[in-house]
């Protein structure tokens, strides 16, 4: 994500600059969040931003530009909230039923959906070159679980037989196909049982606490 923002973004921006760029990023993404990458133009963003169209075209003078800049400021809103201390590098089941049942409860699952997913799902299949940073993302998402699942093993939480790319790629794929049904039905009925499905399994692999060394 640094390599590519570093590539495509802005170069030398001034202080004000760098606020006037993330102004205009966060509108950007609550705006298509709420309404849709094809659904949000360049003259709602200027009214929510408060800015000028001159403005808004040297900071993203393309619309694959904005959308570019709208993924990598999603990915790191993702990544940061997953690596958090909230869930403790999520070395522990605990970590991950904390991490499941956020979600549940969070208000806005079943009517937008994952920020990050509801954006790939759109734009995946459009011309917009930005499948490279869109799967950097995930990759980078799933690798948080795996992390925490190899500690669980080094911890002696869960065997070795367990295989942790695998139970990582479980995890988020239970977590995006949960949050697209509960977005489609308006109910969090399917999202919380692929959640709780899905780390029941990993809890499958749990050594007792008692035979841990």
């Amino acid at each position: 994500m640094e390599a590519t923002t570093q590539a495509r973004g802005p170069q030398k921006l001034t202080g004000k600059g760098q606020a006037t760029r993330a102004r205009i990023l966060e509108h950007a993404a609550e705006l298509m969040y709420a309404n849709g990458v094809h659904a949000t133009n360049n003259e709602q963003l200027r009214r929510a931003a408060g800015i000028s169209g001159s403005q808004l075209n040297h900071y993203f003078p393309t619309k694959e530009s904005l959308v570019l800049a709208v993924v990598e400021w999603q990915a790191e809103r993702v990544l940061a909230f997953h690596r958090s201390e909230r869930f403790t590098g999520f070395d522990s089941l605990d970590a991950l039923r904390d991490w499941a049942e956020f979600y549940v409860a969070y208000e806005r699952s079943c009517r937008e959906g994952c920020s990050l997913g509801s954006l790939a799902g759109e734009i995946v299949k459009t011309d917009l070159d930005v499948r490279t940073d869109l799967a950097n993302a995930f990759e980078q998402w799933r690798d948080v679980f795996r992390d925490g699942l190899r500690r669980m093993q080094q911890l002696g939480r869960i065997s070795d037989e367990a295989d942790p790319t695998r139970l990582a790629s479980l995890l988020l794929s239970a977590f995006q196909g949960g949050m697209l049904l509960a977005q489609v039905a308006r109910d969090i009925t399917p999202l919380e049982d692929a959640l709780r499905a899905a780390v029941d399994h990993v809890e499958t692999f749990a050594i007792p606490a008692a035979a841990a060394p």
